[in-house]
């Protein structure tokens, strides 16, 4: 077991990767009653096609990593979250473009529930039967899901930027998709990424290290999983342009939806440089247009937004893209102010007050967020996927300078690799 000190923000951790790959870090939080813990695999929505080591690639269906993550909740003795619930724990799962996530917080039982959380995640219970079952229940939120605005203008403008690369299907993929999902593809893909040594295992909170690294220890010697290659991915070239400039569906809303995204073609950043162009990014983009800001005010008082106005910025190795919007009254004039507003910030810059102020704030967001043991999980995971370390964040934001972040608004806003989505008002 090796310990990692992170002096700046007061944290250590405790680290061993297991002889079958498994990689395990615990953080202990003295005093803390709750204990969180997350099984991660890097596996989401985005890796439809995949080969390992030298065998051959191969295609699998859309929504294949959600429509797994949603068996893995079934055992043969019946639900897995009944197990949890008896055992004072509250569970849960995600999917999502690049990872899948099991988890569980307690207060009491921490070793049972950390058991129950390894046993069933690796151990796949799949029969014709049950997997038959599921494609109704998944076509259902499918539909379902259709009908949601947010979800609508989301989606729709992430369909609307990326020609090819996978991040532009549903996560739960499309209802003709999940019929072609059978128990063998099923255990296929869980057998390629769910192996230990493509999973993460993240415990925080009132625990004592080397009784759960022990614990961990034990659980895996009980179970034998044969070595296996490396994993790759294959995407097709993704042009740098967005796929359809202006995209509409039509909902009963209240108020429009409108969103605008900005598309980035991606040079193979490395972890480091892809933490600093993620910060950057964020810094700016709350400079810009967070709730003390010029145009956020002025966008208000033109009644153009609402409290829903926000905006996000996601990227990885292999995509990137900034999300901005939320209700309008009038989609094209709050396009219209949005462009004027960002194309003179371009020209003047950012003022030094609103960055300095901006980038208090963010530090101190970061280090209340080391309080909760959920988030902790959460973005702990997240960036280890990527390479790089949540605890390393701090450093990386106190060197970020103004004229980094003026050049990267300058960079981002590239009208050309604009897209936008809009949820209008249905006439009736």
């Amino acid at each position: 077991m090796e310990t990692l000190a992170y002096p700046g923000v007061q944290e250590t951790l405790y680290r061993e990767v297991m002889p079958n790959g498994l990689e395990v870090v615990v953080l202990p939080k003295p005093g803390f009653s709750k204990t969180y813990a997350t099984f991660s695999t890097r596996y989401g929505s985005i890796d439809n096609r995949f080969a390992v080591g030298d065998q051959e690639l191969i295609s699998v269906p859309d929504g294949i990593a959600h429509f797994l993550e949603h068996k893995m909740f079934e055992e043969p003795t019946g639900d897995i979250f009944a197990t949890f619930a008896s055992q004072g724990a509250s569970a849960n799962a995600f999917t999502s473009f690049d990872r899948t996530v099991y988890l569980f917080s307690a207060t009491e039982q921490i070793e049972a529930n950390l058991e129950t959380l390894i046993d069933f995640v690796q151990n796949p219970y799949f029969t014709d039967e049950n997997v038959e079952k599921e494609k109704g229940i998944i076509e259902q939120e499918i539909n379902m899901y259709r009908d949601n605005a947010d979800w609508r203008v989301y989606f729709g403008l992430i369909d609307a930027m990326y020609h090819t690369h996978p991040i532009h299907i549903d996560i739960a993929g499309t209802a003709e998709s999940i019929r072609q999902i059978d128990k063998e593809t099923l255990y296929s893909c869980y057998e390629t990424f769910y192996h230990p040594s493509n999973m993460f295992l993240f415990i925080v909170g009132g625990v004592q290290p080397d009784e759960v690294i022990a614990l961990v220890r034990n659980n895996q010697a009980k179970k034998s999983f044969e070595p296996q290659g490396p994993i790759s991915r294959s995407f097709d070239p993704e042009p740098a342009t967005v796929k359809i400039p202006r995209k509409t569906a039509v909902l009963p809303v209240s108020l429009p939806k409108c969103m605008i995204g900005f598309k980035e073609t991606r040079q193979q950043l490395g972890p480091d440089e892809l933490l600093r162009t993620e910060l950057a990014t964020k810094l700016m983009l709350d400079s810009l247009l967070g709730s003390s800001s010029p145009i956020y005010n002025d966008l208000y008082d033109d009644s153009l937004i609402s409290d829903s106005f926000g905006y996000e910025f996601n990227s990885s190795e292999d995509y990137a893209f900034s999300v901005i919007g939320g209700e309008t009254r009038n989609p094209d004039e709050l396009l219209q102010k949005l462009r004027e507003a960002i194309e003179s910030a371009k020209v003047s810059g950012l003022s030094e007050a609103a960055f300095e102020r901006t980038k208090r704030k963010k530090i101190g967001g970061y280090l209340r967020m080391l309080n909760s043991p959920e988030a902790i999980a959460s973005e702990f995971t997240r960036y280890r996927f990527r390479g790089t370390d949540l605890f390393r964040l701090l450093p990386v934001y106190e060197s970020i300078t103004l004229e980094e972040t003026n050049q990267r608004m300058r960079e981002h806003f590239n009208w050309d690799r604009m897209a936008v989505s809009i949820v209008a008002k249905d006439a009736h």
